[in-house]
């Protein structure tokens, strides 16, 4: 049997264990192994046990029990609650306005989890329900939930973007500041489309009724503590980073610590809420590493039968298709996975056959990295079996069906794709700001 065909059954196995609801960590892992020892013999046994090791070299693993855990301790503190109520204050008083503030509280958590998940689950539990209380348009904030809650893997300290690093052997640091320009542009074309049409439509978003708005000048800027709170934890993790001054893992942990002494000073912390955060910090944390693992003994046998070379081969000189093309090829492949499977299980799949053929084809791995996450969060998005969809569902109130949240999100996915097509033709958008910052 040709080296082709048995990576071409390699996937198929892998897919169809996917599909009978298997763990993606096993079904990666199990697939990876057992090829290991029929191509090589009781040798195979040797790529998980160098995965492992290698796993366990790879320093900057320890960033992600930090974050993760800094993420959590600032939402079981309701601290989020802090935030969208300055929001509400602020930003009420114009058409559309809670829905904008709703953008601006998912980019601060964001900034402060890394997750999507987490901030699709403050904006179904804390902004969803005041949006339909006060009359706005069920539709749209459903699809400014979803589409905000996106910006969790793309601003830094992307967990997503931690682990494309340890699969693509690519800087963490250089991966997140690609990161921040790009996420903050699709945050303000998110914003810019909000106003607009709440403009044009003022009853899909209307103001705040007057009585609410008579918010004294000292209760608004006690307010607008809250919003600096979260800045001030980003600022205390990144500069330092930034500047040179920290590493990575130390300046993970100054996050974690600064915001467990924020929610100390704000007398959120108790025993309930640290042992909260501290089981679902080890439950994500194992469940990233037993992918990674699995993805590196995959990745291992893809590299001992050369189908990176086969694949490279078949493209360009078979098919004759050019570099951008099959790079569009690519991303519309992350499209279609991302109707059933979630971001971490995509990357894992395809990252031992696309990164390096990405790298062979001339391109920046590190531009990828952002192309990564953007295309997969549209795929997340998209009908009909996007992930976020479904787990929109499961939190959104009865009154909102699964047909509200499928129209819901086609604006913003014309939004993605419109932001994600600015960042293919233009590179330095995502690349400037690493290139600035590690070649002062």
């Amino acid at each position: 049997m040709s080296y082709d065909l048995i990576a071409f059954f390699m996937f198929a196995s892998m897919m169809l264990m996917l599909m009978t609801g298997q763990r993606v960590f096993g079904a990666i892992g199990a697939v990876a192994a057992a090829s290991a020892l029929a191509l090589w013999g009781t040798g195979g046994s040797d790529i998980p046990f160098s995965s492992a090791m290698k796993l366990m070299n790879w320093y900057p693993l320890l960033t992600l029990p930090m974050f993760i855990f800094m993420g959590y301790v600032l939402s079981e503190s309701k601290i989020a609650d802090d935030l969208y109520r300055m929001f509400h204050v602020w930003m009420g008083p114009i058409h559309g306005g809670l829905a904008i503030g709703t953008i601006g509280l998912m980019v601060l958590v964001s900034a402060m989890n890394g997750l999507s998940v987490a901030g699709m689950a403050i904006g179904a539990t804390i902004a969803l329900p005041e949006l339909l209380r006060r009359g706005y348009d069920k539709r749209m904030v459903t699809g400014v939930v979803q589409a905000g809650s996106s910006l969790g893997i793309l601003v830094p300290p992307s967990v997503v973007l931690v682990l494309y690093a340890m699969i693509a052997r690519q800087p963490v640091g250089q991966l997140w500041l690609a990161g921040v320009v790009p996420g903050l542009i699709m945050a303000m074309m998110f914003i810019i489309y909000i106003a607009v049409r709440c403009r044009l439509q003022p009853e899909l978003g209307p103001v705040l009724p007057k009585e609410e708005r008579q918010v004294s000048l000292g209760e608004k800027l006690r307010l607008l503590r809250a919003g600096v709170l979260p800045v001030v934890i980003f600022a205390s993790m990144m500069v330092p980073f930034v500047k040179g001054w920290t590493s990575l893992v130390e300046s993970s942990a100054i996050g974690a610590m600064a915001a467990f002494v924020a929610a100390i000073l704000k007398r959120r912390m108790n025993r309930a809420v640290f042992e909260a955060s501290v089981r679902q910090t080890l439950a994500i944390s194992c469940m990233f590493m037993w992918i990674i693992l699995a993805a590196l003994g995959f990745g291992a046998v893809f590299d001992g039968l050369g189908a990176v070379k086969a694949i490279d081969n078949l493209f360009t000189e078979q098919l004759g298709l050019n570099p951008w093309m099959i790079l569009i090829m690519m991303q519309l492949s992350f499209l279609l996975m991302g109707t059933f499977l979630d971001d971490t299980a995509m990357l894992v799949i395809v990252a031992p056959l696309y990164v390096p053929l990405v790298a062979a084809l001339g391109f920046d791995l590190i531009w990828y990295g952002v192309l990564y996450t953007i295309t997969t969060q549209i795929a997340y998005m998209t009908p009909p079996f996007g992930y976020n969809l479904f787990l929109m569902r499961a939190m959104a109130p009865p009154e909102i069906s699964l047909r509200d949240i499928y129209s819901s999100i086609l604006p913003f996915v014309c939004v993605m794709l419109v932001a994600l097509s600015l960042i293919m033709a233009f590179p330095q958008i995502a690349l400037w700001l690493p290139e600035y910052v590690y070649n002062r």
